[in-house]
Formats: structure tokens, C-alpha cells, sequence
């Protein structure tokens, strides 16, 4: 579906709006995704003017002390689908509309997204990040058909998932600078129209901070629609590469060790802001090299001995370790003739690549943005050891094949 046939809209005639879109399309027919705290807070009233209107409301209500976009869950959904055409209604954030956006898609039919929180970006995007026997992968499916956003129940949403919405924009300074170095040494795709636009919605969030801390209706407002905005440009794109880069690559590595320690995951947005904090360093070490030491770092560097890596994934990242042997394919591939003209080519890129780097904020200015909206700042406060946060920054990168600044840091030997 093009971006321009999206409807969205965020205030608070939302569910009234809902009402008169659906009478418009001749949607009689409703899938209700939620769980129990979702219920409580929007999809029992949605529920209740459904039925008022004398339309046909199956609604599943996913049980668990914490839903995730998983088998189980995806499962749950998919044995209540029949063969007759409805539209699904995600009543929720992030992993409700993961989850309702998978299934909609596979069952062929539509969804509409009804948020409870702004609390990330994927709300308008065509893919739904889901958890198959514990390796979080990436799935394409399909963007609602609309949007519908009432502005009191956002506002009233905890603050720890509109701090989790403000974490997740501000990944997008590193994300974008990820994919033009990844575009600058290996020739990914790039529009510079989509990344303006990801950035302008990126500074709409930043702009307005002390309101999304208030959680204001006009800071809630703003949030909302950056996210969106962000979940769009992801949409244009046909990926995630205008809004992700090595700080999610930090959180899917946490997100995967809480997984496999059975404990509840922590929010995606909180995650990937502390992840860009760690990336932003990053920046500043690169930053702070000269050509010089660039050519001398470069003539030092080897490459990475294919045995050792396939090794070092098997010990790290264990049942899930073919997954990402296949993720990382053309790196493990890569022989001494490759690696050379990658390095041929950083050293003759070194002042563009110094250029990206200036356009990502130093770690002290990220730390102040989320403490600006009482944010976490390191993962002991998501209750994680903080030796994880030293794993997923020599780890992180297997789960994801694009070349970032953590790769050109290895390529570098800096880390």
C-alpha cells in the first residue's frame, strides 16, 4: 500500500474518526488483538462502539505475564482466523501490532493500528520483527490501512513507553549515519529524500522534549507523529534501514539474552536509546582519528580468520549459531583480495566517512536527551548485569549483515 493511501490521524476524535473510516469501507467485520492490559486501557470501549454499531467483533485477548511477537503467540492469533475476510484491529503498541501485522498479512487481510502508548516506530512499517526459536528475525508483511491515535489515552500512557518512544527516535542518528557509511563501502542503497525526512522527524522528537517528557498533549502529539513519520520512511524504503543501525543491533542482542535467561524483555525504545549512547562513542572515537593513524591502523588490520569467527558464534550465540552464520555470509566469505580493496577504500574515504561522523551527537548530549525525558541510560537500569552491555558491543553486530560503524571499527582494530 503507497504511504499517501495510509490514513492516520492523533487526536482526541480518534475513535470516532475509527467509526466513519470503517462505515466508509464496508469493514463490518473485526479481529480484535489485545491482552490484558491493553483491554483495560482502549480495546474494551473500541469493543463496546463496535458493537453499538451491530458489526461482528471476535476479540483474542493474549494471556502471559509478558506477550512477545513469538510461535506461541503468532500461534494464539492464527487458530482464531477463519476463511472469512475481516479486518484485524491491533489495540496495542509495538508487539501487539508486530503480532497483528504478521497475521493480518498472512491471512490476507487488512489491519488498523489503535496504539495505547508511542512507544516505538513501527506502527506504520511494513515489517514485523518477530522471535522464532529465539532468534529475533526480521519479517515483511504489511502497513495498516490506517492509524488511529486518541490523544488522552497516549498521554496517559505510562512513561517509561513514551521515554521508550523518545529512545528509539533518537537511534535514528546513528541508524542514518550507519547506512550512509554502509552505502559509502558497500554500496547499499541509499535516498537521501527518505533520510531527510527521518531526520526532520527525528528533530521534531528532540525539539520537543521537555513536552514528551510532560507527556503534554502537545508533546504526545509530536512524539506520535515522529514516530510514525519514522515508520513511513521505513515503509518508502521497503526496510528498516532508515530507522536502524548498530544501536538496535545492541538491543536485539539483549533482547535475545533476556530471552534465553527467561526473563521479560525490557522496551525495544529504552534498549536501542542506551544502545545509541554506546554507538554515539563510537563516532567519537572515529571522530577522532586522523588519516595518519587511519593508514596505520589499516596496514596493521588482517582479515578475520573464517574458522575463528564461526567458532566465536558457535560459543556465543549457541542453537541459534546457523542463523547467524547465515546472516553473516558475506563476511565470512570475504577472502584477502576483498578485504584489501574494503581497506583501499576506507582509507580513500576517510573525510566523508569523518563527515557522517560529525553529524551523530557526542554520548554526553545522547545521556542528556534521555535523561531529559527520565530515560535509562545504562542497562543496570533495565536490571541487566553491566557485562552485557561490554557483550552486545563486541557481539551485537553477527545479528545483522549491514556493514556499520562497528564493523568498521573491527576492520579498524579498534574494538
Amino acid at each position: 500500500m503507497p504511504p499517501e493511501e495510509m490514513t492516520y490521524t492523533c487526536n482526541a476524535s480518534a475513535l470516532d474518526e475509527f467509526i466513519q473510516f470503517c462505515r466508509a469501507r464496508q469493514y463490518e467485520r473485526f479481529m480484535l488483538i489485545c491482552d490484558v492490559n491493553t483491554y483495560a486501557v482502549l480495546g474494551e470501549r473500541v469493543e463496546k462502539i463496535l458493537h453499538a454499531q451491530d458489526w461482528q467483533v471476535r476479540t483474542v485477548m493474549l494471556q502471559g505475564e509478558e506477550v512477545i511477537a513469538d510461535e506461541e503467540y503468532l500461534i494464539q492469533v492464527l487458530m482464531q482466523a477463519d476463511a472469512e475476510p475481516c479486518t484485524y484491529l491491533a489495540v496495542g503498541s509495538g508487539t501487539i501490532t508486530d503480532i497483528t501485522r504478521f497475521c493480518s498479512h498472512r491471512t490476507g487481510n487488512p489491519f488498523i493500528s489503535l496504539p495505547t502508548a508511542p512507544s516505538v516506530d513501527g506502527f506504520a512499517s511494513l515489517i514485523a520483527p518477530v522471535v522464532i526459536r529465539r532468534f529475533k528475525d526480521t519479517a515483511y508483511a504489511q502497513a495498516p490501512v490506517a492509524i488511529f491515535a486518541n490523544i488522552q489515552t497516549l498521554c496517559e500512557a505510562p512513561q517509561d513507553m513514551i521515554a521508550a518512544g523518545f529512545g528509539d527516535m533518537l537511534g535514528k542518528y546513528t541508524a542514518l549515519a550507519d547506512w550512509r557509511i554502509s552505502h559509502l563501502l558497500g554500496g547499499e542503497p541509499y535516498n537521501p529524500a527518505i533520510a531527510e525526512r527521518t531526520r526532520r522527524a527525528l528533530e521534531l522528537c528532540v525539539n520537543n522534549a521537555d513536552d514528551i517528557r510532560k507527556a503534554s498533549p502537545a508533546g504526545v502529539l509530536n512524539i506520535m507523529d515522529g514516530l510514525v513519520e519514522s515508520g513511513i520512511c521505513m515503509m518508502l524504503n521497503g526496510n528498516s534501514r532508515p530507522a536502524s543501525g548498530a544501536e538496535h543491533h545492541l538491543s536485539h542482542y539483549w533482547e535475545m539474552v533476556l530471552l534465553q535467561e527467561g526473563r521479560p524483555a525490557v522496551l525495544h525504545g529504552a534498549k536501542v536509546g542506551i544502545g545509541t549512547f554506546h554507538i554515539a562513542r563510537y563516532y567519537e572515537q572515529i571522530r577522532g582519528l586522523s588519516c595518519v593513524q587511519v593508514e596505520q591502523l589499516l596496514k596493521r588490520s588482517t582479515l578475520p580468520d573464517r574458522q575463528d569467527e564461526i567458532l566465536k558464534i558457535q560459543a556465543v550465540f549457541g542453537p541459534i549459531s546457523a542463523n547467524i552464520e547465515r546472516e553473516q555470509q558475506r563476511f565470512l566469505d570475504m577472502n584477502a583480495e576483498a578485504f584489501s580493496a574494503l581497506k583501499a577504500d576506507i582509507a580513500a574515504q576517510w573525510d566523508s566517512i569523518l563527515e557522517i561522523a560529525e553529524s551523530v551527537p557526542t554520548a554526553a548530549d545522547i545521556q542528556a536527551l534521555l535523561e531529559q525525558v527520565d530515560a535509562p541510560t545504562d542497562i543496570t537500569m533495565l536490571g541487566m548485569q553491566i557485562e552485557k552491555e561490554a557483550e552486545a558491543l563486541q557481539y551485537g553486530h553477527y545479528l545483522r549483515s549491514q556493514f556499520t560503524v562497528t564493523k568498521l571499527g573491527r576492520v579498524l582494530g579498534l574494538w
